[in-house]
């Protein structure tokens, strides 16, 4: 939105008016979302990883997972300046249950979310999409691949995690800055297409 002031001469100059938007980053229990906000972050990101323990070996799942050894206890949040109008504040909200009541602070105000999914774990995604769309935040899906994992169409991901048709359903690398700007834009124009 553009704003007009008076100079001291009386001409009317035009000064840009900047644009924030909260978005959120969630998915399932180490689906990827600190990798993701590092990643894209141009900003040191906040980070509020704790080492996981023996003590919550039962508690956090860790069937398919390769590697893991910290755990979101609160969230991350970075910053990423899409153009000279559009700054995204990101979000991303720990994976696990028993973090269910961040949520509703997280989701005061937020724009939009990007959940992010493992193609191969797509059931512990229900519980995360539940929530956000108990909060009424529109969403799009980006498909984190991990190495080795086969492709799976757009159809049969549509099908599994039963999306409306104009839901967004993008592919990216959570490691990767490209494939993972993409996917917030898709998520942005998804959002500015339902607002136009």
């Amino acid at each position: 939105m553009d704003s007009k002031h008076v100079s001291g001469n009386g001409v009317h100059l035009q000064e840009s008016v900047q644009i924030a938007a909260k978005i959120l980053v969630v998915g399932h229990f180490a689906v990827g979302k600190t990798t993701f906000i590092g990643t894209l972050s141009e900003i040191p990101p906040l980070r509020t990883e704790e080492t996981m323990t023996q003590a919550g070996a039962e508690i956090d799942d860790l069937k398919g997972v390769r590697g893991k050894t910290t755990t979101t206890v609160a969230m991350d949040f970075g910053r990423l300046t899409l153009s000279e109008r559009l700054v995204l504040y990101l979000f991303g909200t720990p994976g696990q249950q028993r973090f269910v009541q961040v949520w509703e602070d997280m989701s005061r105000g937020a724009l939009g979310a990007l959940v992010l999914v493992d193609p191969e774990r797509l059931e512990e995604s229900f519980a995360v999409m539940d929530l956000v769309e108990k909060y009424g935040i529109p969403f799009a899906i980006a498909v984190n691949r991990f190495d080795g994992q086969p492709n799976r169409s757009d159809e049969e991901l549509r099908e599994a995690l039963d999306l409306l048709p104009e839901t967004p359903v993008v592919t990216c690398d959570a490691r990767d800055e490209k494939s993972s700007a993409n996917a917030l834009v898709a998520l942005v124009r998804y959002l500015q297409n339902r607002s136009s």
